[in-house]
């Protein structure tokens, strides 16, 4: 028989098998470092898998992505399916991952003030001439996990889709959320439907078990905090 035809191509494998579908299905952290790898590498030879490819090389590095990162392009193409392009893709991909570890995790802003949410969000809405509204989703701690624009409008309104700020919320993850929309006029003052909307969101956040921190409208210099007013 001749043993090349019990070789199989990735896209012959079951997909439960293939790296890429693996990763979409469970995470990158359910592979091994050969599969992931192998995603990079995107293909082996006839005779050898990608991941196979890649678990011989990370062998002959005793398991050691450190090591692996130190081999030069002519050692990695030593190794047959290891061209120029893939032995580069190998070492820029050891690469970003030594500059990640040596990067800080960027700092969430804490927003857990009307004060600090105007501060955040003024640079953004100094200068509009029409009405924006945004959600801010955070964390329990007030941190901010993303700010999400909900509606660009005219002079003196902007409609909001309340049931969009509860998906952006649940999607991701968050447990406390702030409206802030900004007045072009200067007025921070809030109209009667400014007065519907964050009882709307209110309401629409109790049932899902979200937190409504603060409606807060930005104006170039003053801001209105429904919840410094007492009226949340």
């Amino acid at each position: 028989m001749n043993p090349q035809t019990n070789k199989l191509t990735i896209n012959q494998w079951a997909e439960d098998d293939r790296p890429r579908e693996k990763l979409h299905r469970l995470g990158p952290t359910a592979l091994s470092n050969a599969e992931l790898l192998a995603i990079l590498i995107g293909s082996g030879t006839t005779d050898e898998s990608a991941v196979a490819l890649m678990q011989r090389v990370l062998n002959d590095c005793n398991n050691n992505l450190n090591t692996l990162g130190k081999l030069t392009i002519q050692q990695l193409t030593t190794y047959k399916g290891i061209g120029p392009a893939k032995a580069i893709t190998i070492l820029a991909a050891c690469e970003i991952g030594k500059r990640r570890q040596a990067t800080q995790p960027q700092e969430r802003p804490e927003l857990n003030s009307a004060t600090r949410i105007y501060n955040h969000m003024h640079p953004i809405m100094q200068d509009l001439d029409v009405e924006e509204a945004w959600a801010l989703l955070m964390n329990q701690r007030h941190r901010l996990i993303d700010a999400i624009p909900l509606s660009r409008g005219g002079i003196s309104g902007t409609a909001v889709d309340i049931r969009l700020v509860v998906k952006e919320a649940l999607l991701k993850n968050a447990t406390v959320v702030a409206i802030c929309h900004n007045h072009p006029s200067g007025n921070p003052f809030p109209s009667a439907s400014d007065d519907k909307l964050t009882q709307d969101v209110k309401k629409a956040c109790n049932y899902m078990n979200l937190h409504l921190a603060d409606h807060v409208i930005v104006t170039d210099g003053e801001y209105y905090s429904y919840l410094e007013e007492g009226r949340l």
